[in-house]
C-alpha cells in the first residue's frame, strides 16, 4: 500500500478512483440477463431448471425445503459453528427487535380521526450465493429483520453444490433464523423466478441478499416488478488512526476487507507517519499466512492507500465525502468524534471493536450501503421489510368547514373533477 500525505488533493484524487470500480453493467451482461428474465416470465420453472443445469451443472435430486425439513440441518453441522450461529442469532434479534414501529391514531375534539398503519411485507425473497461465496451470516442478516417485521413468508434460493445438494451450514443458518421454505436455484434465473413467481416458486413483494454481476443486474432491472434491498458493489473499510493506534490490528482490519474482491478497497487515514509504515510492514508480515493472498494483493494494489492527515478531524471530514460501507475510529476517545460522523455504513468504535465482529456477531446488519451510498441509504434494517399506510376520518361537519379551501386548491390545479367530489356532498 502506498503511503502519501494529505494536502488536500491526493486523497480527493483517491475518491475519483474508487469512483472507477463502479462500472456501468455491461450491454451483454444486460443482453444475458434480460433473455434469462424473459424466459423464466414465460416458461416457469422449466427455464429455472434449464438455466441450472446450464450454469451449476447439476438439477439437484430435491429442489424445494420446507420449514421442517430445514430444522434437520442444525444437527448436522459443526457443534461450534452451531453454538456461534445461535450466539449471533441472539445478538441480531436483540439490536433488531429495538427498531420495530408501532401504529398509531390520533383523535381530536372535533371528531377527526387520522393515523398510520404499519405493516410486514407479505412475502420476501432471500438471495444466498453458493459455492465458494457461502455466507451463512447473511441468512441470519436477511432473514431475522424480515421476521421481527412481521413478514409472512420469508423464501430462500441458493445455488445446489456442486453434487446437487445444499449447503448443510446456509440451510442450518435459514432455519435458525426462520426461513420459511429454501429453493436449490441461484443466479439471475432465481431473482427472476422470485419476481414473477412460478408453479412452484411464490413471487414476492421483496428481494434482498447479495449476488454476482448477473444476480445484480437481474435485480436491478426486476426493480418496480419487485422491490429489492440495493445494488451493492465492492466491499470498503476506511480506518481512521491515532498515534496510539496498533499497526498490527490496522493491518488486520485493511484485509479482512481487501480479501472479499480484488475491486474492494481499504484504506487508512493516521495523523502518525511511523503508524502508517508500520502498519505496512505488518500488511507484509501477516499476509503470508492468509489463504486469500492473491486477492488481497490485487485489492490493496489498486484500491488501497495510507494517508498521513494533520489531525483527526481532517480524517473525518474526508471520512463523510467517501461515505464508506464500514468505517473503524481507532482512537483513544473515539466517543469524542462520533458526532461528527454524519456518512458511513456502521461505524466501528476503538481498537477492540474491529468490522468482523458487525459481520457476523454484535447485532447491527452487515448490509450495508456501498460506493458512496451512505451519503443517503441507510443499512438493511426492519424498516426495509414493512409498509406503511395512513388513514383518515373526517365527520359531515368538519369537511363542510374545510370544503371551501379544498375546492380552491383543487381549482387552482385545474383538477375539477376533484374539486366536484368535494361539492356534491354539499
Amino acid at each position: 500500500m502506498n503511503i502519501t500525505k494529505a494536502n488536500g488533493k491526493v486523497e480527493y484524487e483517491l475518491i475519483e478512483n474508487l469512483k472507477k470500480r463502479n462500472r456501468s453493467i455491461s450491454n451483454k451482461t444486460i443482453d444475458i440477463v434480460s433473455t434469462i428474465i424473459k424466459a423464466v416470465r414465460e416458461d416457469g420453472d422449466e427455464a429455472v431448471r434449464e438455466y441450472t443445469v446450464r450454469f451449476d451443472g447439476v438439477l439437484p435430486k430435491k429442489c424445494v425445503f420446507e420449514k421442517e425439513e430445514l430444522q434437520s440441518y442444525i444437527d448436522e453441522v459443526d457443534e461450534d459453528f452451531k453454538k456461534a450461529l445461535l450466539n449471533a442469532k441472539k445478538n441480531v434479534e436483540d439490536f433488531h427487535k429495538r427498531q420495530t414501529q408501532e401504529s398509531w391514531m390520533t383523535t381530536q375534539e372535533n371528531g377527526v380521526i387520522m393515523g398510520q398503519r404499519v405493516r410486514g411485507l407479505h412475502k420476501v425473497g432471500i438471495y444466498v450465493p453458493g459455492g465458494t461465496a457461502a455466507y451463512p451470516s447473511s441468512v441470519l442478516m436477511n432473514a431475522i429483520p424480515a421476521r421481527i417485521a412481521g413478514v409472512k413468508e420469508i423464501i430462500m434460493v441458493t445455488p445446489p453444490s456442486k453434487d446437487g445438494s445444499p449447503n448443510p451450514d446456509i440451510m442450518a443458518a435459514a432455519a435458525v433464523a426462520g426461513v420459511d421454505k429454501v429453493f436449490l436455484c441461484g443466479g439471475a434465473q432465481a431473482i427472476a423466478a422470485l419476481a414473477y413467481g412460478t408453479e412452484k416458486i411464490p413471487k414476492v413483494d421483496k428481494i434482498v441478499g447479495p449476488g454476482n454481476i448477473f444476480v445484480a443486474t437481474a435485480k436491478k432491472l426486476l426493480y418496480g416488478v419487485v422491490d429489492i434491498d440495493m445494488v451493492a458493489g465492492p466491499s470498503e473499510i476506511l480506518v481512521i488512526a491515532d498515534m496510539n493506534a496498533r499497526p498490527s490490528f490496522l493491518a488486520a482490519d485493511l484485509m479482512s476487507q481487501a480479501e472479499h474482491d480484488k475491486m474492494a478497497s481499504s484504506i487508512l487515514l493516521t495523523t502518525s507517519e511511523v503508524v502508517a509504515r508500520a502498519t505496512q510492514k505488518e500488511i507484509e508480515k501477516q499476509i503470508k499466512y492468509l489463504e486469500r493472498q492473491e486477492i488481497i494483493e490485487a485489492s490493496l494494489n489498486k484500491y488501497g492507500e495510507i494517508i498521513v492527515c494533520d489531525s483527526i478531524e481532517q480524517a473525518i471530514e474526508f471520512a463523510n465525502e467517501l461515505a464508506p460501507e464500514h468505517l473503524e475510529l481507532c482512537v483513544d476517545d473515539p466517543f469524542k468524534y462520533i458526532g461528527m460522523i454524519d456518512n458511513a455504513g456502521s461505524v466501528f468504535l476503538g481498537n477492540w471493536s474491529p468490522e468482523p465482529l458487525g459481520d457476523y456477531y454484535a447485532g447491527p446488519n452487515h448490509v450495508l450501503p456501498t460506493s458512496g451510498t451512505a451519503r443517503f441509504f441507510s443499512p438493511l434494517s426492519v424498516d426495509s421489510f414493512i409498509k406503511k399506510s395512513s388513514f383518515i376520518y373526517y365527520t359531515k361537519e368538519e369537511l363542510e368547514k374545510s370544503k371551501d379551501e379544498i375546492i380552491k386548491l383543487a381549482e387552482t390545479e385545474g383538477l375539477t373533477a376533484h374539486a366536484n367530489s368535494i361539492k356534491v356532498r354539499f
